[in-house]
């Protein structure tokens, strides 16, 4: 066999659908801890420089902040191992699904997992029992576990639901900011606005982010425009909505997971085990 056609053979046999999702699941969980950390850590600093000058107003939002710093290091290493059980199970059972339709010839792994998957040939020939390879033995080992879409499929529509919460959670700053810097643009441009440049203001405990008995508690003016223009302010608006891209990329990284397991769940129970309707 020739190298160009091994490696078409390779390409025949790749889950295209599965590296395109593990490589979007691992840039939009890179992205959204990378950048959410760091606005997290921008919007701390903001609120103890213009917003509250009392520890103790803000003492339960850093604990709150420091909570979703440590989710986010979890959320990476989680989304790292179980993006890379996806890919593997991606393999495996396109390596079985193409030995179904019969335009793929399985590897060894692809056999070893034909063999737990399919119901497929045990080793035994007409000279009797073979000795198997062992990485053949490894392979049809780690198959009975890889081996079930339909178990994958469960656990990353569970997840993919958590995730649509996170995904809801990582609009809210960035609507903050928004109104923000839109609040900041009508004083910049008081000719678009009726209103006076002295009642136009960010109040963080309207959000939630301070209690009510905070002081100042609000910035209004010229003095919130000067926040706005300042580099923290633009760069923790410009990484929340980094974050929030980095969480739409991997909401549609477990969608295209969802996808490509149902199918194969449904080839290798329709074709593979023989199930009739």
């Amino acid at each position: 066999m020739g190298l160009l056609e091994c490696c078409a053979r390779c390409l025949i046999g790749a889950p295209f659908a599965s590296l395109v999702a593990t490589g979007l699941c691992f840039f939009g969980v890179a992205l959204f801890c990378g950048c959410g950390h760091e606005a997290l850590t921008g919007t701390e600093q903001l609120i103890e420089t213009y917003f509250s000058k009392n520890y103790q107003d803000y003492e339960f939002l850093i604990d709150v902040i420091h909570g979703f710093q440590y989710f986010i290091y979890g959320t990476a290493a989680f989304f790292f191992l179980y993006g890379a059980l996806l890919l593997a199970e991606g393999f495996y059972t396109t390596g079985a699904v193409r030995q179904i339709f019969g335009d793929y010839r399985t590897t060894i792994c692809g056999k070893g997992l034909s063999a737990t998957v399919t119901g497929g040939p045990k080793g035994r020939g007409a000279r009797g029992p073979q000795r198997a390879h062992s990485w053949q033995r490894v392979c049809h080992c780690l198959g009975k576990w890889l081996g079930h879409p339909d178990k994958f499929v469960g656990i990353t529509y569970v997840l993919t639901i958590i995730w649509l919460l996170v995904f809801a959670c990582s609009a809210v700053p960035v609507y903050i900011y928004f109104n923000t810097w839109t609040t900041c643009q009508s004083i910049a441009n008081p000719t678009k606005t009726s209103a006076s440049i002295g009642t136009l203001c960010a109040d963080a405990r309207m959000y939630g982010v301070l209690p009510w008995n905070a002081f100042p508690g609000k910035v209004c003016g010229s003095n919130l425009l000067s926040i706005c223009k300042t580099s923290e302010f633009q760069m923790t608006f410009h990484l929340f909505i980094a974050a929030f891209v980095g969480a739409a990329a991997t909401l549609v990284s477990l969608l295209t997971f969802i996808i490509a397991a149902t199918y194969n769940f449904a080839v290798l129970r329709l074709m593979g085990r023989g199930t009739k309707f």
